[in-house]
């Protein structure tokens, strides 16, 4: 571990608890919310919160760490936005598909969930491009 893997790991995680926020929090609240049997509810879900930071430390550790080993010496936006829409399509796409399949979730809804976190991972991978600009490998 560097200070430019602790660094990026910090504002990833940090962006990516604040964006999943915005959109399962305020964005897709009311929709949650008509699936009573199918969601926790507020006050039982605030027990798990530990968690849910637990889950994000994950994700954002393991974000930056692949990015890092794969970045190459192209312009570091686009390579971003590529790597965010490969991460999106490796796992916000096939889950909340599933999720669909498995679960009575509304369509609609299940869009939303896929079009909402895969901007959200296109952003957060611009993001860590940017922390590792300048620091990639030429193949």
């Amino acid at each position: 571990m560097n200070k430019k893997f602790l660094i990026g790991w910090a504002l990833i995680f940090i962006a990516w608890f604040l964006g999943s926020f915005v959109i399962h929090g305020v964005l897709l609240h009311s929709d949650y919310a008509q699936l009573p049997n199918l969601f926790r509810t507020e006050a039982d879900s605030q027990q798990y919160f530990p968690l849910m930071i637990l889950a994000h430390l994950m994700l954002s550790g393991a974000f930056v760490w692949i990015y890092a080993r794969g970045a190459e010496a192209k312009p570091w936006v686009a390579q971003g936005i590529r790597f965010g829409i490969a991460v999106a399509l490796l796992t916000a796409v096939p889950m909340y598909t599933i999720y669909f399949v498995v679960q009575p979730m509304p369509g609609s809804m299940v869009i939303k969930q896929i079009v909402y976190d895969g901007v959200l991972t296109v952003v957060l991978a611009v993001i860590v491009a940017w922390v590792y600009r300048g620091v990639a490998k030429t193949s």
